[in-house]
């Protein structure tokens, strides 16, 4: 019999595409779905768990919970971050959960939280 500890610690070191193509291999060799029981069973969580890793988000929403006490820092910070006029951007800031950008880079949606966190605001990222 096979050395069941060995074979977990080889399992825990695959990468989430190499676990994504042992998934596959063994459907294809044991004609079963990874959905089917027997296959839950046989994989356990270390092929179950880097599966659901591999679906990083892409798109960010940056959302104002409150503009905290400097309202006006954080109109300012709105209006710089994107082309809203004045009495649009005030109307946004005014409004609890308020999206200030939507479907952008992770990067750009750090860089946004980090400049109205400084002004004051609280931001989240969805």
């Amino acid at each position: 019999m096979a050395d069941l500890e060995k074979i977990v610690e080889e399992l825990s070191q695959l990468s989430v595409l190499e676990a994504s193509e042992l998934v596959k291999l063994l459907e294809e060799k044991w004609g079963v779905s990874a959905a089917a029981p027997v296959a839950a069973v046989a994989a356990g969580p270390a092929v179950a768990a880097p599966a659901e890793e591999e679906e990083e988000k892409t798109e960010f929403n940056v959302v104002l919970k409150s503009t905290g006490p400097k309202k006006i820092d954080v109109i300012k910070v709105i209006r710089q971050l994107t082309s809203l006029g004045l009495v649009e951007a005030k109307t946004l800031a005014e409004t609890e959960g308020g999206k200030v950008l939507e479907g952008v880079s992770k990067e750009v949606a750090n860089d946004a939280k980090a400049k109205l966190e400084e002004a004051g605001a609280e931001v989240i990222l969805e």
